[in-house]
């Protein structure tokens, strides 16, 4: 998406860097449930006019870097991807674990960023976060 979109009277490109965390940040995004959650965001956003361009999902956590149309508020866009995807981890998951509940999956708040002219640093950091935790566990070892 290097070119501007288009909407009918404007042109555009807004792009944000998103990270929200489960519950108690426990660490519940991984094996079947940390692959299949990605496609399920994919979707969210597609109903929402908007476009993930980058995503990783952490152990504990969620980091995308999302296009938003400038007729929707981040806020929005957010809430309904957070709120969409706890449901259908709940009716996934819910019957299999007793620990998933719904509505109550993620935590309440989220942290945004605009992109700006940083978008490719911001790419590189998605796609490297695990790595670099991994080597600062490392660091707390020795």
């Amino acid at each position: 998406m290097d070119e501007f979109e288009s909407l009918s009277h404007s042109r555009w490109e807004c792009k944000y860097h998103v990270v929200f965390i489960p519950k108690c940040r426990r660490k519940a995004l991984y094996a079947s449930l940390r692959k299949h959650l990605g496609e399920v965001f994919r979707q969210l956003a597609q109903r929402k006019e908007c476009e993930i361009l980058e995503g990783h999902l952490m152990p504990d956590h969620v980091h995308m870097l999302i296009a938003i149309p400038p007729k929707h508020a981040v806020s929005q866009v957010v809430g309904y991807m957070k709120g969409k995807s706890a449901i259908h981890i709940a009716r996934v998951y819910g019957e299999r674990r007793r620990n998933f509940v719904g509505q109550s999956f993620w935590a309440r708040g989220y942290f945004v960023s605009t992109v700006g002219r940083d978008e490719e640093m911001i790419r590189k950091y998605i796609r490297d976060q695990e790595k670099e935790d991994e080597r600062l566990e490392q660091l707390k070892l020795t």
